[in-house]
């Protein structure tokens, strides 16, 4: 399946992190716990299209834009 990005995960679907952003975004997402090759489940859409992705019982929302950033391969 071709790579998408995460602002396009739909609620309840697992997803596999391939690629984060670069520099500081990364860092900062690898302290929250995501790290490229990690499977998350995007348990929640927000409205203004903040995604809440949850990995083991640890639940994260990320902004849009920043979804957008995120390359993921869908399940």
């Amino acid at each position: 399946m071709p790579n998408s990005t995460l602002d396009q995960a739909r609620k309840g679907n697992p997803i596999t992190i391939v690629k984060l952003p670069s520099g500081d975004i990364k860092s900062q997402l690898i302290r929250l716990g995501i790290s490229e090759g990690d499977t998350l489940i995007c348990i929640e859409r927000l409205p203004g299209g903040t995604i809440v992705v949850q990995k083991n019982r640890q639940e994260i929302a990320l902004g849009f834009d920043l979804a957008k950033k995120i390359k993921i391969i869908l399940q």
